[in-house]
This record gives structure tokens, sequence and C-alpha cells, in this order.
């Protein structure tokens, strides 16, 4: 069974190495140690997430086992990458961050997170936007079973390293 929480202060060192040990699994292998170290310390340090926590413009939702432990987590907020030419930031948010656990993948974890995160969407906006890795397929095709459409490019760096992202936009 999964619950999902919003985020609270005392989930901040959880969630920081959770979702550093996620990120490491799933691309760690693609970037060199010192890339991979700059990005981790930088990406969800726990002052920037305690931020978060206390800002109304962003939710941080927690997936959980019955035992309590973090299976996922989902970060919605202010958009904060540069929106292809013709593509309308008024009145949209962006889906920041979606992780899920090795031992929850394929469990329902990430479409119950999904489907919070886009429930928090549409009280505040008509738009939702995502950047997502272009060699990950397995989550370009889970955001697109969700109606998603690739409407361009994004730059991700992770340390020096710059990878390709796609930005997805859905029409809420």
């Amino acid at each position: 069974m999964t619950i999902i929480t919003l985020a609270r202060d005392e989930d901040v060192g959880e969630l920081t190495l959770f979702a550093s040990t996620s990120f490491t699994h799933t691309f760690g292998h693609i970037y060199h140690p010192d890339d991979l170290a700059s990005f981790l310390a930088g990406w969800n340090p726990p002052e920037r997430l305690r931020a978060q926590i206390a800002d109304p413009a962003w939710a941080i939702a927690l997936a959980h086992d019955d035992a309590g432990a973090i299976t996922g987590f989902i970060k919605m907020g202010p958009i904060d990458f540069v929106l292809p030419e013709g593509q309308p930031a008024d009145d949209a948010t962006e889906l920041h961050q979606l992780y899920v656990g090795e031992a929850a993948k394929g469990t329902g974890v990430a479409a119950a997170l999904t489907d919070w995160g886009i429930a928090w969407a549409r009280e505040r906006a008509s738009i939702l936007y995502l950047s997502v890795f272009t060699e990950n397929p397995r989550a370009q095709a889970f955001y697109r079973r969700y109606g998603f459409v690739d409407v361009g490019r994004n730059a991700f760096r992770v340390g020096n390293h710059i990878d390709e992202d796609r930005i997805f936009r859905l029409d809420l």
C-alpha cells in the first residue's frame, strides 16, 4: 500500500538521502564521479528543501511503504528552465522531480505520485511542464501515457557534463 504525504521539515534528511541515492542509481553510471558529486551537492540541499517545503508555490509529496520508509517523491513548483519559443509560461507550473526507489518500481508508486502532482497542478495552472532525459525512454513513455507531448529541448547540467533533456507539456 502506498501512503502519500506532504514533506515536512523532519523529512528533509531522509528525503535528501533518498533523492541522491535514486539519482545516482538511475544515472550515476553516465557521469564522471567529480561531475556527479558536484551536481548532488547542489541539487537538493537541505536548506533548499526546507525553503521549498515552507513556500506555498512549491509542493513535495512523499510516497511511503507500510513501514513508513520513503519509496518515492514528486516535487512540483514554478518553472525554472527556459521554455522553447512559443511555449507559454503564464499559468504554467513544473513537475521538477519524480523519483521512485528501485524496490518500488512497477508497483504503482510513480502513478500515484504523478496523479497527485497533476491534481496539485490543476489547482494552480492550466499547463504542466517537465524535463526528461533523452536517454530515459521508460520515463518518456510513462509521461506520454498521461498525455504529455514533447515540445522542445532543454540542456541539463550535471557538473561539467551537459545532457539533452526533452521538455514535455500537458494541458490541464
